[in-house]
């Protein structure tokens, strides 16, 4: 792991540097693979379906700068409802 990728791991998606870290009473589904790997994406109040469709995140360090990476949960995988981490998104692929 280099040190970009040291300096995201435990941060929140969209969060201000100055305060990178997760919220409690929040619900966070976390990034595997991808160029967001070991970033926290709050998905407090999603819904069930939008959860199941994970995510298209803007960032510059996909393989389209200033494209989104493709985040989708695994069918099957265990999510347990409860504050904090819930469930992992992992990287499918990233667009334009």
């Amino acid at each position: 792991m280099n040190g970009d990728e040291q300096l995201l791991r435990g941060r929140v998606y969209g969060r201000d540097h100055d305060d990178p870290g997760p919220l409690p009473g929040r619900t966070y589904a976390a990034l595997t693979g991808g160029p967001l790997d070991g970033l926290l994406l709050d998905i407090t109040g999603w819904a069930a379906r939008e959860v199941e469709d994970g995510a298209a995140l803007f960032t510059e360090l996909g393989r389209f700068p200033g494209g989104r990476s493709l985040y989708v949960p695994r069918a099957g995988e265990p999510r347990a409802p409860a504050p904090g981490v819930v469930c992992r998104f992992h990287h499918s692929g990233d667009a334009p």
